[in-house]
C-alpha cells in the first residue's frame, strides 16, 4: 500500500463516526432513500443469491444507462449467473425499473419482482469497516466498475480477497490525470487491482497506459452499443396532439446556471417563432420545482411533468426519470446540457441514435471523441452563447433540409457498434471462477 493509500485509510476511518449524520442530511435533501441508508454503511438486509454472482458497480446515472445492455447479455451467456449492481445515486436506483421494464419501487427495496437474478444495493461508501462489512455478506465471485470508480479502500479491499476484477468502459479524462499523476504511485497501485480493462477510446486508454495500468483490452465506448431511448408510443402520440403544429425544441439533462442561458436562448428564438416550444429537462428531475420556478421569472409560465401538467404553455419542465426518449421524440433537435457551463457535457449519442440534431456548448470533455466525431459528422454544432443557441433554434425550424440531412447522419454515427457489448460481456463472463462460493 503506498503512503497516499494509507493516509486514505487512516482518514476515512476517523471521518466514518460523522458520516452517519452526513448520510442523513443527505437524506433529508432528497440524496439518499432514507429506509436504505444502510446500505451506505455496507448493511443489507436482502440474503446473497446461490450461485455465482457478478458485482457491478456504476457510481451515477450515465454509467448505468450504459451498462443495462449488458445485464441480459450475461443472463443469456450464463443463465445460472446473478448480478448484484450498485450505485451512488437515487438516480441512477430509479433509472434501473424504469429503464429494464420492472414494477419496483428503488425507494425501499433493491428487489425485482419478475427478475431475481439482478439486486441493486446502493454502494458502501470508502470506509474500511464498511466495505468489509458488504463484502462478508455478498461474498461476489467478481467485480466490475464502471468509467471511473478508482475508491482507494474499496480496491484495497477487492485485491485483498483476490476477487477477479475489471475497469469496463473505462474513461480517464486529461483533468483527472492530471489529479492522479500528483498522487504519486497510487493510480499504478490502483490500477494494478484490475485484470481487465476495457477502455473507452484510444486516447482514455494513452492515459491509463501513462499512469502504470496493465496491458488494456481494444477501445470501444458501450454508449455506442446501449439502444435508443424507449418511449411509451400512445403517451408520445397523446403529447404530440396537445402539441399541435407548434415547433419544439428540447433542452436536456441541464444543470444550474445553464437554465438561465437555455431560457435566454428560447426567448431570443421566440422573436423569429412566436409559437416555439421548449421542452427543459433538468439533469435532476428534483431540481424541476426550481427550474419551473425559474422559467416563471423569467416570464414564461412553466408547466411540470411532475405535477401532471401537459406542454400547454412555452415552456414544459420534463422532471421525470427515464422521459428524454418521449422528449427528443417530440422535439425536432436537442441540446444537450452540462456543455454551457463546465460540467464535461451529458450523452449527445441519445438524442443523435434517434435522428436529431444536436446543439453542444463548449465543455463536452466527458464525451470528448463522441461529440467530436458528432460535429465532424455533421450531426452536432458548437454553441457558446445564448445567441448562437437561439440561431441554432431558428434554423433547425426553418431549415427542414438541414434538420434532415443532420438527423441521418447523427444517426448513421450513433448506429449501434455491437462488437463492443459481445466484447464487455464475454470479458466479464470470463473473470467468473468456474468454482464459485454460492
Amino acid at each position: 500500500m503506498t503512503a497516499v493509500a494509507t493516509i486514505w485509510r487512516l482518514a476515512a476511518a476517523a471521518a466514518a463516526p460523522a458520516l452517519p449524520a452526513w448520510l442523513a442530511l443527505r437524506a433529508a435533501r432528497g440524496k439518499e432513500f432514507p429506509a436504505r441508508l444502510g446500505e451506505r454503511r455496507g448493511r443489507s438486509t436482502l440474503p446473497r443469491p446461490p450461485g455465482p454472482l457478478l458485482w457491478i458497480h456504476a457510481a451515477s446515472v450515465g454509467e448505468t444507462q450504459s451498462i443495462l445492455p449488458v445485464l441480459p447479455r450475461l443472463r443469456d451467456g450464463s443463465p445460472d449467473l446473478a448480478v448484484l449492481l450498485t450505485t451512488a445515486t437515487v438516480t441512477a436506483a430509479r433509472l434501473i425499473p424504469a429503464r429494464l421494464g420492472f414494477a419496483a419501487d428503488p425507494a425501499r427495496s433493491g428487489i425485482f419482482p419478475g427478475a431475481p437474478w439482478l439486486i441493486h444495493q446502493f454502494a458502501p461508501l470508502d470506509v474500511p469497516a464498511w466495505i468489509a462489512r458488504f463484502l462478508d455478506h455478498w461474498r461476489p465471485d467478481a467485480a466490475a466498475f464502471v468509467e471511473s470508480e478508482l475508491w482507494p479502500n474499496l480496491l484495497a479491499a477487492v485485491a485483498a480477497r483476490r476477487i477477479p476484477a475489471a475497469l469496463i468502459n473505462a474513461r480517464l479524462s486529461p483533468r483527472s490525470a492530471a489529479r492522479w499523476r500528483r498522487a504519486g504511485s497510487l493510480a499504478t497501485h490502483l490500477l494494478g487491482t484490475f485484470s481487465i480493462i476495457l477502455p473507452q477510446s484510444a486516447a482514455d486508454a494513452a492515459r491509463l497506459a501513462g499512469l502504470g495500468a496493465p496491458p488494456l483490452a481494444p477501445a470501444g465506448n458501450l454508449k455506442f452499443a446501449a439502444p435508443p431511448l424507449p418511449v411509451d408510443e400512445a403517451e408520445r402520440a397523446r403529447l404530440a396532439a396537445v402539441l399541435g403544429s407548434a415547433p419544439v425544441w428540447v433542452a436536456a439533462s441541464t444543470h444550474p446556471g445553464e437554465e438561465e442561458r437555455v431560457l435566454e436562448a428560447h426567448a431570443l428564438a421566440r422573436q423569429a417563432l412566436p409559437d416555439l416550444r421548449l421542452i427543459l429537462a433538468p439533469r435532476h428531475p428534483e431540481r424541476g420545482a426550481g427550474v419551473a420556478g425559474l422559467a416563471h421569472r423569467l416570464g414564461f409560465p412553466a408547466t411540470r411533468r411532475s405535477a401532471g401538467e401537459g406542454p400547454v404553455g412555452s415552456v414544459w419542465v420534463l422532471d421525470t426519470l427515464g422521459e428524454l426518449g418521449l422528449a427528443y421524440r417530440l422535439g425536432l433537435g436537442a441540446f444537450v446540457g452540462g456543455s454551457l457551463v463546465a460540467k464535461g457535457g451529458q450523452n449527445p449519442l441519445e438524442p443523435a441514435r434517434l435522428g436529431r440534431p444536436v446543439a453542444l456548448g463548449p465543455h463536452t470533455e466527458h464525451f470528448a471523441e463522441i461529440a467530436a466525431g458528432l460535429v465532424s459528422a455533421g450531426a452536432a454544432s458548437r454553441v457558446h452563447t445564448p445567441g448562437a443557441l437561439a440561431d441554432w433554434v431558428v434554423r433547425l425550424v426553418r431549415d427542414p433540409a438541414w434538420r434532415e440531412a443532420a438527423g441521418k447522419a447523427g444517426a448513421a454515427f450513433a448506429a449501434p457498434h455491437q462488437g463492443v457489448l459481445d466484447r464487455t460481456v464475454q470479458a466479464l463472463l470470463r473473470l467468473i471462477p468456474r468454482e464459485t462460493k454460492g
